[in-house]
């Protein structure tokens, strides 16, 4: 009896190690196809509205990498895609976006990264440019100094931007906030300019948050020396047409030399480019850092 005892116990412990052996198994062949990121999300790549400059780039790649062939870019809005990220990252599952800075993606997720573009598809560092219509600075030379001189940084506008999702605040009171708590840069680009004695200012933007955050702060900023300003949200090819056709005076939102190049290119006989107001910005494809992929070519066709 002990003898059979004794063989009954060998043969529980085997059992319990050939169990864990298929239950390795079978882990790792999970893993394997986790590894397949391409797979895994479907080959799609989540975007933002149909238009803006990063979703006409996406599918400028997706059309000139050979491995993004039978790819698709679901194009819906910025909260949708951010909604997805969120889900994604909560559950550690792969997910592939078109990202860009600045944004409040990279405070709140930190350790995301741009996938690498050896084509240069999307360009590498971008600024962000004002341009004026045509005649502007003859008609006011002050309003036309001011926005000449405006230029902020990336993390400026990040801060902006983090603070209104993290309260829900709206962004033209928070960018109003942060120009009274930041009058030694506003001196800096009122310095020259005369009282704005009530002339009114047209100026034309995008919906985004980004463009919301600059166009609230010079806003507030020519509103402290007497401007009147009016800010209205228009499509990005709206936004060029407005300030070449003189419906607008000027923008701050065109983001220059690549995502809206094509935009650019076709007005730019009839503005004025002032030039960046914020340096460093960036598009891209981005991920978050626990997938196991660089490069827009480690992806695999479909």
């Amino acid at each position: 009896m002990k003898s059979v005892k004794g063989i009954g116990f060998i043969i529980s412990i085997l059992a319990i190690f050939l169990l864990a052996a298929c239950g390795s198994s079978d882990d790792a062949s999970g893993d394997g196809a986790e590894d397949n990121d391409s797979e895994a999300v479907d080959h799609t790549i989540i975007g933002i509205e149909p238009g803006a400059g990063i979703s006409v780039t996406t599918e400028k790649a997706i059309e000139e990498y050979d491995n993004l062939k039978g790819w698709d870019v679901e194009l819906s809005s910025t909260g949708a895609m951010m909604s997805e990220l969120g889900t994604a990252i909560q559950n550690e599952e792969p997910i592939i976006i078109t990202g860009w800075n600045p944004h409040w993606m990279f405070a709140q997720y930190p350790d995301m990264k741009y996938l690498e573009d050896p084509q240069g598809i999307y360009g590498g560092e971008e600024t962000l440019n004002s341009l004026a219509r045509i005649g502007f600075e003859e008609d006011n030379p002050d309003a036309y100094k001011f926005i000449d001189q405006f230029e902020w940084e990336v993390e400026d506008m990040e801060e902006i931007m983090y603070e209104a999702e993290e309260t829900g605040e709206d962004i033209e009171d928070i960018s109003a906030q942060w120009v009274e708590d930041n009058q030694d840069r506003v001196d800096a680009w009122a310095e020259g300019v005369n009282d704005g004695n009530g002339a009114e200012i047209k100026l034309a933007s995008t919906p985004w948050d980004s463009e919301r955050a600059s166009s609230g702060v010079l806003k507030a900023a020519m509103e402290q020396h007497g401007f009147q300003v009016t800010v209205t949200d228009v499509d990005v090819a709206v936004v060029f047409e407005s300030v070449a056709s003189g419906d607008a005076d000027a923008t701050l939102a065109a983001w220059l030399p690549v995502t809206h190049k094509d935009f650019y290119e076709k007005q730019k006989d009839n503005l004025i480019d002032l030039g960046p107001n914020l340096e460093g910005a960036k598009i891209g494809l981005v991920v978050p850092e626990y997938m196991d992929i660089d490069s827009i070519e480690d992806l695999e066709p479909k």
